[in-house]
């Protein structure tokens, strides 16, 4: 998962770079007053967004896998916990009625 964090976000700052050049050359035109780097910044998601989605695919798939696997394991872990807590309190109520019973019987006698 951070490998494909890392390569997306450098797919992102070379478009970033690349955005800066043309505005600074003048190939693309800048920002309205002050808004120069906003201009940069949401051009260079616009661009880098669809570039990652085509180039990082295989990447995406195999983050998507190691989720799944966590998930799927956190599930087992949680429902293997909802298991033994069954057992333990179908335990409890098994010997409970008969353990409450040897106490009354001990405080008469």
């Amino acid at each position: 998962m951070l490998r494909y964090t890392l390569m997306r976000l450098g797919i992102f700052v070379g478009c970033f770079v690349v955005v800066w050049g043309l505005v600074y050359s003048g190939i693309v035109p800048r920002g309205l007053g002050d808004s120069n780097g906003i201009w940069v910044l949401l051009l260079a998601l616009v661009i880098s967004a669809p570039i990652s989605f085509v180039v990082l695919r295989k990447e995406r798939d195999r983050a998507s896998e190691q989720i799944v696997r966590r998930v799927d394991k956190a599930k087992a872990n949680l429902e293997a916990n909802r298991n033994q807590e069954d057992v333990a309190d179908d335990t409890a109520r098994t010997q409970g009625p008969v353990a409450q019973g040897q106490q009354a019987q001990g405080q008469t006698s």
